[in-house]
């Protein structure tokens, strides 16, 4: 296994969340920024970058995070339980963005990378994806976004998209309610390529570099689409599906808390307005009820005739 060298990775992770937040406030101007630095006193800190109230983006947060500490978490040794004990460096950029209008879809985007020593040996491996959840689908986004993903993966042999799509299709469901997120995307963790740290890095890079090529286009397309309560109540609902995955099962929120992270960073993903209402079922043939029909089913978006 090659030698990490994790200077390299904080400097393309700091650069990425730049672009981000520089695109995305080209995007809507209109949004407040608030940039907010922060210091671990177990080691290590962040930036933590604030998107909200616009006219596009009602809210969304963009941080970086390099963490380090004596012990592991569970959540990061349960498939190598051979590193409890050990201390660690954790890195990663990850995003959340919540739109206004019920049409443009939320979603995340997670690049990370770990580092851990016990002894004299180091262990090191990188994780993340981006995923897309759509309140109202079509079938032309999510056709864009896997193909983006799909164009990610294929430098780096065409056996990782299918896996990763794959992946992202099982972690993203939400157990207690037996239903999807979303439509998906890519989810890879625990990951190092061929033992090559150069390779596994120039992957992760093709993966945060491409999110923007997917999502951008997205908002484009349904940013100025006209909507009306119905479609808001909606999305306020499905919201609340958001919320119960991010707070029961992720494994990155879970991590960040048991590692004595920054709540204030951690829970930045969670939308700033929900609703949950009792036993609600969509109308047979609405708009409603064909995201539950079409969109929250697995299905080879990448390989669909539209484009």
């Amino acid at each position: 296994m090659d030698k990490a060298k994790p200077e390299l990775v904080k400097a393309y992770l700091l650069d990425l969340q730049s672009r981000i937040i520089d695109a995305l406030q080209e995007v809507d101007s209109q949004a407040s920024s608030r940039r907010d630095e922060w210091v671990r006193p177990e080691g290590g800190g962040g930036l933590s970058q604030l998107l909200e109230g616009g006219v596009v983006i009602e809210k969304g947060g963009v941080n970086f995070s390099d963490v380090q500490g004596e012990n592991l978490p569970k959540t990061a040794t349960a498939a190598r339980p051979h590193l409890e004990g050990a201390s660690f460096r954790a890195m990663g950029v990850s995003l959340v963005l919540h739109p206004l209008n019920p049409f443009v879809p939320t979603t995340h985007m997670n690049v990370r990378f770990f580092l851990a020593n016990k002894g004299e040996v180091q262990t090191w491996w990188f994780g993340g994806g981006f995923d897309l959840t759509p309140y109202y689908g079509f079938e032309e986004d999510a056709v864009l976004w896997h193909r983006t993903a799909k164009n990610a993966c294929e430098p780096f042999g065409s056996e990782l998209y299918p896996r990763f799509k794959n992946w992202c299709d099982e972690y993203f469901f939400i157990r207690h309610r037996s239903e999807p997120r979303g439509v998906g995307g890519l989810f890879f963790d625990d990951f190092q390529l061929e033992g090559s740290f150069v390779r596994t890095f120039e992957f992760l890079q093709s993966v945060g570099d491409s999110f923007l090529k997917g999502y951008l286009p997205i908002l484009e397309r349904r940013r100025d689409q006209p909507w009306e309560d119905r479609h808001r109540q909606f999305q306020l609902y499905r919201r609340g599906r958001y919320v119960e995955f991010n707070l029961v099962q992720d494994r990155g929120t879970l991590f960040g808390l048991q590692s004595g992270g920054r709540t204030e960073s951690i829970l930045m993903s969670l939308p700033p307005l929900v609703r949950w209402d009792y036993d609600w079922h969509p109308e047979s043939g609405s708009e409603e009820a064909q995201l539950y029909e079409t969109f929250l089913k697995p299905r080879n978006w990448a390989d669909a005739i539209k484009s």
